[in-house]
C-alpha cells in the first residue's frame, strides 16, 4: 500500500484537493520521517516543526478554488537562502546564530503558493564546495549508499528528497550545486536560465553564476516548483526570459519539444580528466532514447575546454569573499579560508579583465555549438564519491582541485547562463544513480523541460527509491554507514 511519501509532489497536492489527505496530515507524516532519518542522511540544519504545523493549518483553510498545483505540499529551503525569523547559517559555524530579518524573494513565492517548509537543508559552507560536510550539521549522505556524499552545495536538499522526507525542495546552483546532488542521488535537478528566478532582495547577482532552482523526483514536479519560483521582480540585474503559455508544468505534461538536433560530447570542459565508463554509458543510453524519440543526436566539440579553468577559478575565489564578521573568520573551514585568501589577492583590474576574457570564450563556445538545439553530456566525471573523500589528505588546495576533476561539466553552464538539468538516466553496475546533463539555449527553458519530460517518459519513468525509503525509524538504518541495495 502506498504511503504518503510515495506520492509525487503533484500527487500529494491532488490528494489534498480531493480531501483524501490534508496538508496537516502530510506535514506530520514528513516530520516523522525527518525525526527518524534526517540526521542519518544529513538533510537538515534546522527543522521548523511549529512553523510547519502552523503553515499547514493555514494551507488547509484556503478554499480549494484558490489553490495552486502544489498547495499544501511539504518542502524545504536551502540553508544558503534567507528565511525571515529562521536561523540561516550559510553552512558555516561563523553564522551559527544568524537569523535573517527578511525572506529571499524565492521563499516569499514558495510560501505564497501554499507550500509548507519543514526547515533549512544542509549545504556546504558559503556554497564553496560540491559536498556538504561542515560543522553545523551532520554530513549530507546519499540515501542510496550512506557511505557516499549527497553532493553540494544543495546536498541536504537532495538527501531530503531522495530519502522521502519531502517530495520537492528549493536549492541553488552557482557551479553545479543542484545538478551534482541530483546526479548522485537519482533526482532531477534544474538550473534555470539566468534571470528566470529572482536572486533578491539582497546580493549583487554574483556575476550571474548562481540561481535558485527546483529539485525533485520527476520532471513534472520540478516544472511545477519552477512555476512557483519564476516570478519576475522589478530591479533584478538580469532580464527574466518570458515563461511559456500555461507555465512550465503545462510544457512538461505535454512533453512535445518537436524534432531537435542534439549535440553530444563526453570530453570534460574544466579538467583533462578520464571519464568513468558508467557516466559515458548513461550518455549513450540517453542518446539512444532521444534518437528513438525522433531527434537527431550528433557528436560536437565541447563548447569550452580546460583552458578556461584559470578564468573561472578567479571568479570562484572572489565569490568566496562573502561578508564574514572578522572575529569569526577563524571558524571557517580550511577550504573556505584558502579560497577567501586567494580571492583577496585578486585586483579589481584582474577581475574585470577575467570577466571580459571569459565572455569572449563563451561567445566562441556558442559559435562552436550553434548548429544544435540542446547539448547532452555527463553530469560528472565519476558516478559517486565517499563522504570525506575530497578532504581526505587535509590539503584544501588538493580538495579544490579534486572537486574540479570530479565535476568538469556543470559550472560552464553557470558561466553561459544557459538552462541545464541533470536527469537520472543511468545506473552503476551496482545500481547507484548516474545522471546526464541536458542543456538548452539561453531563455529556452520550455524546450529543455519538454525534452526532459519526453526522455523521462521514454525511460518508463525514473522515480526509483533507495531501500532507506522504507525505513520506519533510525533503528532500521545500518549503523555502519552502508546503505541497502536499490529497491
Amino acid at each position: 500500500m502506498a504511503e504518503p511519501h510515495d506520492l509525487t509532489a503533484l500527487e500529494q497536492a491532488a490528494a489534498i484537493a480531493r480531501g483524501e489527505l490534508t496538508s496537516v496530515d502530510l506535514v506530520e507524516h514528513c516530520l516523522g520521517r525527518v525525526a527518524a532519518l534526517g540526521d542519518t542522511v544529513g538533510a537538515f540544519v534546522t527543522v521548523t516543526e511549529d512553523l510547519a504545523r502552523q503553515a499547514a493549518r493555514a494551507a488547509d483553510a484556503v478554499p480549494v478554488d484558490e489553490r495552486g498545483p502544489l498547495h499544501g505540499v511539504p518542502t524545504a529551503i536551502k540553508d544558503l537562502t534567507l528565511t525571515a525569523g529562521v536561523r540561516t547559517t550559510f553552512g558555516s559555524a561563523a553564522f551559527v546564530d544568524f537569523v535573517p530579518p527578511v525572506d529571499a524573494d524565492v521563499v516569499r513565492f514558495i510560501k505564497a503558493a501554499g507550500l509548507v517548509s519543514l526547515g533549512k537543508t544542509t549545504t556546504s559552507e558559503l556554497g564553496c564546495s560540491l559536498y556538504s560536510e561542515g560543522r553545523v550539521a551532520p554530513p549530507a549522505r546519499n540515501p542510496w549508499q550512506l557511505a557516499y556524499t549527497a553532493g553540494g552545495s544543495s546536498g541536504g536538499a537532495a538527501a531530503a528528497v531522495a530519502a522521502g522526507l519531502v517530495p520537492v525542495a528549493q536549492g541553488s546552483d552557482g557551479g553545479g550545486s543542484l545538478r551534482i546532488p541530483a546526479s548522485l542521488c537519482g533526482l532531477v535537478g534544474y538550473k534555470p536560465s539566468r534571470g528566470v528566478v529572482s536572486g533578491g532582495p539582497l546580493g549583487s547577482g554574483a556575476f550571474g553564476l548562481p540561481t535558485s532552482g527546483p529539485l525533485g523526483r520527476t520532471v513534472a514536479d520540478v516544472a511545477a516548483l519552477l512555476d512557483v519560483m519564476a516570478v519576475p521582480v522589478p530591479g533584478e540585474p538580469y532580464l527574466s526570459p518570458p515563461a511559456p503559455p500555461g507555465g512550465y508544468l503545462a510544457v512538461a505534461r505535454r512533453a512535445e519539444p518537436g524534432p531537435l538536433r542534439i549535440g553530444r560530447f563526453t570530453t570534460p570542459m574544466l579538467a583533462d580528466e578520464p571519464v568513468h565508463p558508467d557516466c559515458v554509458a548513461a550518455v549513450d543510453s540517453a542518446a539512444a532514447l532521444l534518437t528513438a524519440a525522433g531527434h537527431e543526436v550528433v557528436e560536437v566539440p565541447p563548447p569550452l575546454t580546460p583552458a578556461v579553468w584559470p578564468l573561472f577559478e578567479i571568479l570562484w575565489y572572489v565569490l568566496a569573499l562573502a561578508p564574514v564578521p572578522p572575529q569569526r573568520e577563524a571558524e571557517l573551514l580550511p577550504l573556505t579560508r584558502l579560497m577567501r585568501a586567494r580571492g583577496a589577492e585578486i585586483s579589481a583590474g584582474t577581475l574585470a579583465t577575467t570577466l571580459g576574457e571569459l565572455q569572449a570564450q563563451v561567445r566562441l563556445g556558442a559559435r562552436r555549438t550553434a548548429g544544435v538545439d540542446l547539448l547532452l553530456c555527463p553530469t560528472l566525471a565519476a558516478p559517486q564519491a565517499p563522504v570525506g573523500w575530497f578532504t581526505a589528505d587535509g590539503d584544501p588546495a588538493a580538495d579544490f582541485d579534486r572537486q574540479r576533476r570530479f565535476s568538469p561539466y556543470c559550472a560552464i553552464f553557470n558561466v553561459t547562463g544557459d538552462p541545464s538539468v541533470s536527469l537520472p538516466v543511468g545506473t552503476t553496475t551496482d545500481g547507484l544513480p548516474v545522471g546526464v546533463l541536458l542543456t538548452g539555449r539561453y531563455g529556452d527553458d520550455a524546450r529543455l523541460i519538454a525534452t526532459a519530460a519526453q526522455l523521462e517518459n521514454s525511460s518508463d519513468g525514473w522515480d526509483r527509491h533507495p531501500a532507506i525509503w522504507r525505513a520506519v525509524d533510525s533503528a532500521n538504518v545500518n549503523g555502519d554507514g552502508v546503505g541497502w541495495p536499490a529497491s
